[in-house]
């Protein structure tokens, strides 16, 4: 019989295995892509000023949700489903539970992904105001959004949002295999949305989320900074009145709003708390 620890010990260390690979991938398709179609003139996103912040993050932000991840699901089965063997609670979330667990797994990463997407949009919209800012502040404070800048993310937000999202969908039945399928789409996707790339897709702008539309939220608050909280489908800001992409123009300027936040990873991390 395998402990818990060591099977999050080993998941942990499959995690770092997979990442390295994954970015050494991303990094060749976007340093091609941000090439040809930038969105803004500057230095390659390798030449960033806080490049080593981005790449702490990059690595960081994985491992610190797969644990908290982990960890909160065995709380939940804990004091909702009263189970507290490590081999039960392996076997109990693998393949989901309950009536959701019973669909297809396709049909549970489409409803994984439209629910998921539902919830973020409005956790994102939180946190874009009173006392939850400061923590969200970290992921527009670069100056130089560029593929790289997907993960800068304090783990307090990532609680809260992501992180917190997956627990309740994993809870409520929704099998961990339906989050293998969407792996590879989120992750791509995410740091696809945070690329220099001028690409709008013009009439589809609505149905899935573009650099060009992302990079507006990036903006100041008096510019769109306040808009385009889907990090999927733009469908949600259209439907709640908060969908912004100017004809003819693209975004230019970046972390205004946040200019004296520290530039290194740890001064980052403690800035909240600072305030």
């Amino acid at each position: 019989m395998s402990s818990l620890p060591m099977q999050v010990a080993l998941m942990l260390g499959e995690t770092i295995v997979k990442v390295i690979p994954i970015t050494f991938a991303l990094a060749a398709v976007f340093t091609v892509l941000e090439h040809l179609w930038a969105c803004n003139a500057g230095a390659p996103w390798w030449r960033k000023r806080e490049i080593v912040t981005d790449i702490c993050y990059w690595f960081f932000v994985p491992v610190f949700a797969r644990t908290m991840r982990i960890g909160l699901l065995i709380v939940g089965a804990s004091l909702v489903f009263n189970i507290h063997d490590a081999d039960e609670l392996i076997a109990f979330y693998d393949n989901g539970h309950g009536p959701l667990s019973l669909m297809p797994l396709w049909a549970q990463a489409a409803l994984f992904l439209v629910l998921s997407d539902f919830m973020l949009y409005w956790l994102h919209r939180l946190f874009h105001g009173g006392g939850f800012w400061k923590y969200h502040a970290i992921h527009h404070s670069s100056e130089e959004i560029s593929w790289i800048s997907a993960a800068r993310f304090h783990p307090v937000n990532l609680v809260l949002g992501s992180i917190g999202v997956d627990v309740v969908l994993l809870m409520a039945g929704i099998s961990p295999n339906a989050m293998v399928w969407l792996a590879p789409f989120t992750t791509f996707h995410s740091a696809f949305v945070h690329a220099n790339l001028n690409w709008s897709f013009g009439p589809f702008k609505y149905l899935l989320a573009t650099p060009v539309f992302h990079r507006w939220h990036h903006t100041s608050l008096e510019e769109g900074g306040d808009t385009n909280f889907a990090g999927t489908f733009p469908v949600w800001d259209v439907l709640f009145g908060t969908f912004r992409m100017p004809e003819g123009e693209l975004p230019q300027e970046y972390g205004k709003d946040e200019a004296t936040m520290p530039k290194e990873i740890t001064g980052q991390l403690a800035y909240p708390f600072r305030r």
